[in-house]
């Protein structure tokens, strides 16, 4: 499971590159995603803008690592695909997560 990160803006920026997030890679994504949380941020943004697809199982998945996160830690998401954000929606998990349409800028929302 790829997932590149980096620390941007005083959050870490984790960068899904797959294009799916489906039963067949769940499980690797919540180990890789568990390394990933171990770096101290307090602010975890998971860039999902290069997955077309995320079934239930990806879903899950997404739900495990802000558990993982713990109440203290914010999990975000940035950049959702028209098919990932339906998936999110149809859910109401839309209304658990901070959805970004990209990823946030360092300094949350300092104008360019």
């Amino acid at each position: 499971m790829q997932i590149s990160c980096e620390e941007t803006g005083g959050a870490m920026v984790a960068r899904v590159c797959e294009d799916r997030v489906d039963a067949a890679v769940a499980l690797r994504f919540k180990e890789r995603m568990r390394e990933i949380l171990q770096n101290p941020s307090e602010r975890i943004v998971l860039d999902l803008s290069q997955v077309g697809f995320l079934d239930s199982s990806g879903l899950g998945a997404v739900v495990a690592v802000m558990k993982l996160a713990g109440p203290e830690r914010r999990l975000e998401l940035a950049g959702l695909t028209p098919t990932v954000q339906k998936v999110f929606r149809l859910t109401r998990m839309d209304q658990v997560f901070t959805i970004h349409p990209g990823v946030p800028q360092a300094g949350r929302g300092d104008g360019h």
